[in-house]
């Protein structure tokens, strides 16, 4: 039941006579369930809504301009629940979350509606026909896909989901009805690793020209692994293993088809020690919100800023500012703020490798940093005239850290401004400079 909650004043749909608490049937003859129905049956120029009324059916006529909206809100984004998690994942993240966090963050979403609308990945254990077959005739694309392997047996043993291999089927219906796929496989020490990275890889390669790419990131492991499947983090020494095997298929896919297809997390070059790639590498970064080419972009768009400082004129010396990171991407901002110490006179960065006491020392990611951990591991340091951290490690509305410590609390305990910066270089370098961007 999709319950109209509110009418915009002077929209369409008031002037047509739609009421909040009218429940919206059908457009145009088809039912809607959901958002995606929505969106694409409002789309039309005409449209005939069918909203129920105190028990009556009533039919409303709309003409309109191709794509505009009708002024109608609705209970939830999606227009109903979110579909949760079916599965069991070894390596599941939330699985090795503490007790005692918010709410929020141990729902497990599995919603093919949110990989269209927000980029989420999907496992599709919990899609049937009808759900494929809605997305070809809608034709929704990109579905972002959590793969981990295209071993039936192996897939259904890492998910604890018996439908877990039979649904990789639906990747070739997707990719046959020209649907575009993103792929992601979380590479597990001893499970999907090794010959079974290679048998996913070259199962996929068929998939192209549908499959846009594949990210490889390795599964992050807490601290709070207790009970749970035994895993290893990957070695150094694995590490550039993984690398070398991986981009063994990349260089493959790069001379037949013009791009790589896979790519590695930078967080296995990080610990391999092995330099990341260069901007050419990752073409339109398609797996950047995976962690992949992240730093190389930063880096590249920091650069480029560089090459003109006449946008900068406003800086005024001196000043002092302190950036907080993880280990991961420490070396890369001691880089990247002597370049910036080099370019603008009068320019003081201190850089502060944050360790991950909150989740323990194998997640070395910026975006997990906590408010806890900043402020007890830079009390007393020098800090400048403001505290950068990156935004990533806030929620989606900017709000809090995953511990609930807000940034105006960690401003008020280490006793200067605590300000979350973005990763593109202007941005990245109006927030050291302390410009307004």
């Amino acid at each position: 039941m999709v319950i109209i909650t509110d009418v915009l004043p002077k929209s369409r749909a008031e002037r047509a006579g739609i009421l909040s608490g009218d429940v919206l049937v059908s457009i145009n003859g088809k039912e809607i369930n959901d958002v995606l129905d929505y969106r694409f049956y409002l789309a039309n120029r005409e449209i005939t809504l069918v909203v129920l009324r105190k028990g009556a059916e009533l039919s409303f006529r709309i003409v309109k301009k191709e794509y505009d909206d009708i002024g109608l809100d609705f209970e939830t984004p999606l227009m109903d629940k979110k579909h949760s998690c079916e599965n069991k994942c070894v390596f599941c993240f939330i699985d090795q979350l503490p007790k005692g966090m918010r709410k929020t963050l141990y729902f497990k979403d599995d919603d093919s509606r949110l990989s269209f609308l927000h980029g989420n990945y999907v496992t599709l254990t919990n899609m049937h026909d009808r759900d494929v077959q809605r997305i070809i005739d809608m034709h929704i694309s990109p579905v972002n896909v959590s793969i981990h392997t295209t071993n039936p047996e192996l897939r259904v043993a890492m998910m604890h989901n018996k439908r877990a291999g039979e649904v990789l089927s639906y990747l070739d219906r997707f990719a046959e009805a020209g649907i575009s796929l993103c792929g992601q496989i979380v590479l597990c020490k001893g499970l999907n690793d090794g010959a079974e990275l290679d048998r996913s890889l070259h199962d996929l390669i068929r998939l192209y020209p549908a499959l846009n790419s594949v990210s490889i990131v390795p599964a992050g492991l807490t601290r709070f692994r207790g009970g749970l499947y035994h895993l290893e983090p990957f070695t150094p020494e694995e590490c550039a293993s993984v690398i070398a095997q991986i981009n063994a298929y990349g260089d493959y896919c790069q001379k037949q088809f013009g791009t790589r297809l896979f790519y590695p997390a930078d967080e296995f070059y990080i610990k391999a020690g092995l330099q990341l790639p260069d901007d050419d590498f990752y073409g339109e970064y398609s797996q950047i919100e995976n962690g992949v080419g992240m730093l190389t972009d930063m880096k590249t768009s920091v650069e480029y800023e560089l090459e003109d400082l006449s946008f900068y004129s406003d800086y005024k010396p001196p000043r002092c500012v302190s950036i907080a990171t993880g280990y991961a991407a420490y070396d890369h901002m001691l880089s990247l703020a002597d370049k910036l110490m080099k370019s603008f006179e009068g320019l003081e960065i201190k850089v502060y490798r944050i360790k991950n006491e909150f989740f323990g020392e194998n997640i070395t990611v910026s975006g997990l940093l906590t408010g806890k951990d900043l402020c007890e591991q830079l009390s007393g340091k020098e800090l400048g005239e403001e505290l950068l951290f990156p935004s990533s490690a806030l929620r989606a509305d900017g709000d809090v850290f995953l511990d609930d410590v807000t940034p105006e609390e960690l401003s008020k305990k280490l006793g200067v401004p605590a300000t979350a910066t973005e990763s593109d270089g202007q941005s990245f370098i109006c927030a050291v400079l302390g410009l307004k961007n």
